[in-house]
């Protein structure tokens, strides 16, 4: 069994690592630390994932941690993971790591967005954790940099075309809304039930928010070219999801029927990508909550000539803790597919 540790078990992300986990049968999680609950049990600090979580919550201590497992989900927040994520590289470890510290290749990108970065040598070693586009880069690294939520949804609804030169890519605007559970577990006055129950809202419009760096670099990287995009999030009321309306002027005329046709050729084979076929109804939310799926709805616009892509995934699962099990099987050999195969919950 493969010796699992995680680094912030307490978060949204850190626990839901825990629940696909438990379900992997080639794992085994023997280690387990947070700033709060200390002390405690997974099973006691976290009462949904009561079945077989003896294991006890330690504060962190990279030499404890090196004893006791062989590879690390490092779940904080942007700024906190690079210095433990050297510790845990310089013991021999492999290392996801599930913060924005290790997607941006270049640093003084990242500290335009986010801050000092101390650790730049590491930097040059992550590979971007996509799977769909560098799934053989994943199978050698020691370092992944997960990728954040709103950017897989956002690239991956625009690879196909993208790759094939197909539209204009300096015309690209992404409207996306995300649930809730997006802003971590401890979120700002703003993000709390009362703020947000009956109510929708934009935040960090006109090319404020972080996520447009990542973006921009995967996107332009498949392109060839510096794109500049239109981004504009939202908040919905609903705990979990993310969904993105993604509109490109394409170079040539292109049906629904040309668009399935290229998504169905560019992701034949993808274990986690599902697509809308033109006259099936458009991805939703419930589609895909709970599962580490994307679903994806290309439909061409006759009367204006545009394109309009739903990308449609769980942020928590796809956007985070399920893309990182799935980057740890390529790493370490298992089916790609293995712990992940949870049907969508719905209603």
């Amino acid at each position: 069994m493969l010796k699992i540790g995680i680094i912030g078990v307490t978060g949204y992300t850190g626990m839901e690592l825990v629940r696909i986990l438990q379900s992997h049968p080639e794992v085994e999680i023997t280690y387990a630390s947070s700033l709060i609950d200390i002390g405690k049990r997974i099973g006691d600090a976290l009462p949904h994932l009561e079945k077989g979580s003896d294991l006890v919550i330690s504060a962190f201590d990279a030499t404890d941690a090196l004893n006791k497992a062989e590879i690390f989900f490092v779940c904080l927040p942007h700024g906190k993971s690079m210095e433990i994520v050297s510790l845990l590289k310089k013991g021999g470890s492999k290392v996801i790591d599930l913060s924005a510290d290790f997607r941006l290749n270049d640093v003084s990108v990242y500290e335009r967005w986010y801050g000092k970065h101390t650790q730049p040598d590491l930097v040059r070693e992550a590979v971007y954790g996509m799977p769909e586009l560098y799934r053989e880069r994943i199978r050698s690294a020691t370092l992944v940099a997960n990728p954040g939520c709103y950017p897989t949804s956002v690239i991956l609804g625009l690879a196909p075309l993208l790759a094939g030169g197909l539209i204009n890519t300096q015309d690209i605007v992404i409207d996306s809304k995300s649930g809730i559970s997006g802003a971590g577990r401890d979120p700002a006055p703003g993000f709390h039930f009362p703020e947000l129950f009956g109510n929708f809202l934009a935040y960090s419009v006109a090319g404020r928010h972080r996520h447009i760096s990542e973006m921009e670099q995967e996107i332009g990287k498949m392109a060839g070219t510096e794109i500049n995009v239109t981004f504009s999030p939202h908040l919905l009321p609903v705990n979990r999801g993310i969904l993105s309306s993604i509109y490109a002027t394409p170079v040539k005329v292109l049906g629904d029927a040309d668009l399935h046709s290229l998504y169905s050729e560019y992701y034949q084979g993808e274990p986690f990508v599902r697509l809308s076929a033109p006259d099936a109804p458009l991805p939703s939310l419930k589609d895909i909550r709970g599962t580490n799926g994307v679903f994806i709805g290309p439909r061409s616009d006759k009367r204006n000539g545009k394109i309009t892509i739903i990308s449609c995934l769980d942020n928590l699962v796809k956007g985070a803790s399920g893309q990182a099990v799935q980057n740890m099987n390529i790493m370490m050999g298992f089916p790609e597919k293995e712990g992940l195969e949870q049907r969508a919950l719905h209603p």
